[in-house]
């Protein structure tokens, strides 16, 4: 049980950024002896509560104890010096170094002026079998070893330097279930040791295996502090989503389910996906999708949805499982690949992997269609301007002009704009990742009629939002997505949001 006096508070800690209020009067305690869960959605704070402990940022306002001490990192290595050290999803270490030398890289002890590789070796093993139970060859190369054991290594390496607090960020993202296991065998006996451990992830069952206490922000501000056996997982889910419990009553009107339970019965199959997957990204999953249907993907945040929609539009390569598009075997290995089987895809991050910025609106809806037909075939200019024209007022975007700049545009246009370009290949199957993120309210009710008209055409969607109002106003059917794999789907009258809540959290369906 943690001592009565936690090792670190944070009081009041405020941060602003231009724009965001990234920080609001947050506090946070840590006791000796426990692993200490931080959860929240995109947005909650979390990475930045972490930095200005760790001195990557400095706080507005607000205080940081340390064993009773006021501290005030000015950077990591003040904070590692303090006795605060990260390890992060990503191992930060030298993969062509062994073992030993990543342990003591900086920090070699020296036998008559020169490093002193026995001793090297020796300590090594000693420490990695002291404080993780694991004996392995410390003079093999790091990158010889799996990702878990590169990751015990820089524990090692953080503790040998002293640390008081170990933050492990996304610890698991990487690793498989044993590899799993493996690693919070070790957490284990660190806490039992009496090490003071933060943990952040966004693995719903992994928190539940491992913290003893969780904290909860949401927008930046404290949700509350609960103790994991008395916090019920579909409560940690409402929290993190900011909602109470009861105010999750969405459903759709009768209807939009006579529609649904037509289309199922009715439509033809367009892609049947059979246990897909890939290693250290997601689970293999089963999928189908008729023709004129909204299949909606939802889960929390790092449940899976975006590397499912990734991995069925060949962005990332599936290492098993395959792909039908009318019943015939595909093989989609490259985005390519799937504009060439008529699938679009609409990311997730507009900015960074959807609009090309400085290009105008026209070449920024031709480019799929200039990209299928090759660079060899050049679409005439006028047949580029109907095409674009037609777009444009079909989707209503606001633009003075085909050639604007797409960077001027508000980010519901873009948006548009974004649906447009794959709306221009005509394609049979429409990926959409979060299609309202960061748009106005007006912009998303223009964009959830379009995919409500659009599979009224005949066209399949793929809707993905972390809004579950949305997922259940748009979708026939929803696949159900946590920790990185498909857990179930709802269909008909089962759709609404507390059965989506439920199943995340591992309740019955209905």
């Amino acid at each position: 049980m943690p001592e009565r006096s936690p090792i670190l508070e944070m009081k009041g800690i405020n941060k602003y950024f231009p724009g965001v209020q990234a920080l609001s009067n947050v506090d946070f305690s840590l006791y000796k002896g426990e692993v200490h869960a931080i959860m929240g959605q995109n947005g909650a704070g979390k990475s930045t509560l972490i930095k200005i402990l760790t001195g990557v940022h400095k706080q507005d306002s607000g205080d940081i104890l340390l064993g009773g001490r006021s501290i005030r990192p000015k950077s990591p290595l003040d904070a590692q010096r303090s006795g605060i050290s990260t390890v992060y999803q990503e191992v930060n270490l030298c993969l062509n170094l062994t073992v030993a030398e990543n342990i003591f890289i900086g920090r070699q002890p020296r036998k008559f002026g020169k490093i002193d590789w026995q001793r090297i070796n020796r300590q090594a093993e000693e420490l990695l079998f002291r404080k993780m139970n694991l004996k392995i060859d410390v003079t093999r190369e790091l990158a010889s070893y799996s990702v878990a054991i590169q990751q015990m290594v820089a524990i090692v390496r953080v503790l040998e330097m002293s640390a008081k607090i170990l933050i492990l960020d996304e610890p698991t993202s990487s690793l498989d279930e044993n590899e799993v296991e493996l690693l919070f065998k070790v957490i284990r006996k660190l806490r039992d040791d009496g090490l003071a451990i933060i943990f952040i992830t966004h693995f719903l069952e992994q928190t539940y295996q491992i913290a003893d206490r969780i904290t909860i922000l949401k927008n930046g501000e404290l949700v509350g502090v609960h103790r994991t056996a008395d916090l019920p997982r579909i409560e940690l889910i409402a929290k993190m989503l900011g909602k109470e419990l009861s105010e999750f009553s969405f459903s759709r009107n009768k209807e939009c389910k006579e529609d649904a339970e037509r289309t199922s019965k009715t439509a033809d199959e367009l892609l049947n996906i059979k246990a897909l997957g890939r290693h250290g990204s997601i689970q293999p999953f089963d999928l189908k999708v008729k023709k004129g249907e909204v299949l909606g993907l939802a889960g929390l945040l790092g449940s899976g949805r975006t590397e499912m929609a990734r991995l069925i539009f060949g962005i990332d390569k599936a290492d098993q499982g395959e792909i039908q598009i009318m019943g015939h075997k595909v093989n989609i290995n490259a985005p390519n690949n799937a504009i060439a089987f008529e699938i679009g895809f609409c990311p997730e991050d507009r900015k960074e992997e959807g609009i090309v910025a400085d290009l105008s609106v026209r070449e920024n809806i031709i480019l799929a269609l200039q990209g299928r037909n090759g660079v060899f075939k050049h679409i005439p200019v006028k047949k580029q301007n109907e095409i674009v024209e037609s777009l444009i007022n079909s989707l209503g975007i606001k633009t003075p002009s085909a050639e604007q700049e797409v960077r001027k545009l508000s980010g519901g246009n873009q948006q548009k704009v974004m649906l447009a370009r794959w709306l221009a290949i005509q394609p049979q199957i429409l990926i959409l990742d979060e299609p309202t993120r960061g748009i106005d309210v007006g912009a998303k009710e223009e964009i959830m009629e379009l995919v409500l008209n659009l599979s009224k055409e005949g066209m399949a969607v793929i809707f993905i939002s972390s809004e579950f109002e949305e997922v259940v106003r748009c979708s026939n059917r929803i696949a159900i997505l946590r920790d990185k794999a498909k857990i179930g789907e709802l269909s008909g009258a089962e759709i609404d949001e507390q059965s989506i809540m439920r199943t995340i959290a591992g309740g019955k369906v209905g």
